[in-house]
This record gives C-alpha cells, structure tokens and sequence, in this order.
C-alpha cells in the first residue's frame, strides 16, 4: 500500500501522475471509469476545467444542463457534470471541500481589464491557457464554454450578485471525478493574482488519474 497520503485510498492503479505547475495548463485523456483527482498542493488554488467528449468534442461540458439536472448551483459529492447533449460525462465521487463553483467562469485578460484596470492587460489569465492548450487540437475561442471552478468560492449574495472570496480548500485537499464516457479533460491552474480565488498567489496542483 502506498504511504503517499494523495493516492493511498484511489482505486486502481494509477495510470498518470503530474504535477501542474502555478499558471500552467494541462490536456489529458480519461477513458470510461477512470478516476481523476486534483490536489491542492498548497492550498487556496482554484482550478479551472472543461470537458470534452473524446468522441466528438462538439460535445462539452454544459454548466446549464448540470445545473438544470441537479437543481443547485454548487459541485459537491454526487454531483453530475453533464454536456449539452444532457448526457453524463464525469461524476464527482469524492471532495474533501463542501462544494465547487460552476457559475464563476474563467478569468481572461478582457475580464481583468473590466474588473482591475488596464494595467492588467498583459496579465495571463485562464482563458489564454485554454487557448494555447485548444489550438494544437483545432479548437479556437468559439469552443470554450462556461467552466468548472475547482475550490472556488463564488457565493450568490441576496441581491443576485456573485462575491469572488477566498477559496474554501486548504494544502492537500481534492476532488476526485469519475469518467462516465471516454473525455478529455482541460484544466487552467487558474494564474488570477487580483482577487482572492488563489490567495493572490498561485500554486502548483496534482492531477492523478487512476484505472
């Protein structure tokens, strides 16, 4: 048995294992029935994901379909992640935090430039690592969707209105997700240094896939 305290309870053997590094993004396929886990190494990082039908990634991830189904904004254990074609494609199977936000979106330098000023145009930001890591697949901007915000906290106040606060994780936590059909997964280890989802500084994640 491992005495590595972030695999020692996965099932299966583990298949892939990488550490993704503060601001990065990482590509990865998940075949039907292997189980993904993120770890926030250092805590208070936010981890932004898509997903894809690895058969036909006209099919993605669909915030509106998810959120529809379950009835709640929030991610938490048990939580179906479906595509716009309604149909399952990861289930979230474990979680050591309450929920996850699915309504908070990616940050972007347009985005930053609206919320902090114009002098953070040349700012990397979640949507550009979408972009680099879409391209050498052939897709472009009009195939990034409304994406999973991994440990953020984005409460809905009682006006409506969304607070982006500090992240509810702390180092060593995850979140475990089930493939339901064969995907690919694409992360944005969220490089956002203006407002609290990263505690202003951004840290390395995990990505462990096991069979």
């Amino acid at each position: 048995m491992s005495t590595d305290p972030h695999v020692a309870d996965l099932p299966g053997a583990i298949v892939h294992d990488e550490v993704v590094a503060a601001r990065h993004f990482w590509v990865h396929p998940i075949d039907v029935g292997q189980t993904l886990r993120i770890v926030d190494l250092k805590g208070n990082q936010a981890v932004d994901l898509l997903i894809y039908s690895a058969a036909d990634d006209a099919e993605r991830y669909s915030a509106q379909d998810t959120v529809a189904a379950q009835g709640n904004l929030f991610l938490r254990e048990g939580s179906v992640l479906r595509s716009n074609e309604g149909r399952p494609l990861m289930t979230i199977t474990g979680t050591s935090v309450a929920y996850h936000d699915t309504i908070g979106g990616a940050c972007s330098v347009e985005s930053n430039t609206l919320r902090y000023g114009h002098h953070t145009k040349s700012q990397h930001a979640c949507v550009e690592n979408y972009l680099k890591a879409s391209l050498p697949e052939g897709r472009s901007k009009r195939d990034l969707v409304s994406n999973i915000n991994f440990f953020m906290n984005v409460p809905v106040e009682d006006d409506g209105a969304l607070g982006i606060v500090d992240g509810i994780s702390a180092p060593g936590l995850s979140v475990d997700v089930r493939a339901e059909m064969d995907v690919v997964v694409l992360v944005s280890n969220c490089p956002q240094i203006n407002n609290p989802c990263n505690g202003f500084d951004p840290t390395p994640v995990r990505m462990i896939v096991a069979a």
